[in-house]
């Protein structure tokens, strides 16, 4: 944490703001602290995500041997490219279970723990894929993300209205 502080300071220094004016003089600490949660999902490969939210229940007790479907479940994360916030996004995550099935909150958890990192769209649907395959036991799993990018509606091009869906 001391180092992000160290460059949050440097970095508001090279934008010419006092980091030691009162409005100023917590934020380094703010920010990083910041970082550590909206980033946790660094810490963490898909592999130890699968096994910290794999808890299953066998299929044959509750008779799922048809698709699990949990519709937008909300999300967010930064972009890799431009640490640019990635909001409004929901998650569709369906799975054909293969004698396991995710508690229902799991599958919510493993979406947001994949979301906090840096990341692109198109890697985060791929990586919640892997890890409820792993998780549930079965290949057969569908992810849909949509979402806002403020790389795209913040700056530069600034439309607002454009959304990016990925299919994996």
């Amino acid at each position: 944490r001391a180092k992000m502080e160290y460059h949050i300071r440097g970095l508001l220094e090279a934008i010419g703001e006092d980091p030691d004016r009162e409005g100023l003089r917590e934020t380094p600490a703010r920010v990083a602290e910041m970082f550590e949660e909206v980033l946790e999902g660094t810490n963490y490969t898909n592999h130890e995500i699968a096994q910290m939210f794999g808890k299953t229940f066998t299929s044959e007790d509750i008779g799922a041997d048809e698709a699990i479907v949990m519709k937008d479940i909300t999300v967010f994360s930064y972009c890799e490219h431009h640490m640019a916030l990635m909001y409004d996004m929901t998650v569709n995550v369906a799975y054909i279970p293969n004698g396991k099935v995710l508690g229902l909150s799991k599958i919510a958890r493993i979406c947001d723990m994949a979301a906090n990192r840096l990341q692109l769209q198109e890697r985060l649907g791929r990586d919640i894929a892997q890890i409820i395959a792993e998780a549930a036991g079965t290949e057969n799993v569908g992810v849909t993300i949509k979402g806002s990018h403020s790389c795209m509606t913040a700056r530069r091009i600034k439309n607002v209205s454009a959304r990016t869906e990925t299919k994996t």
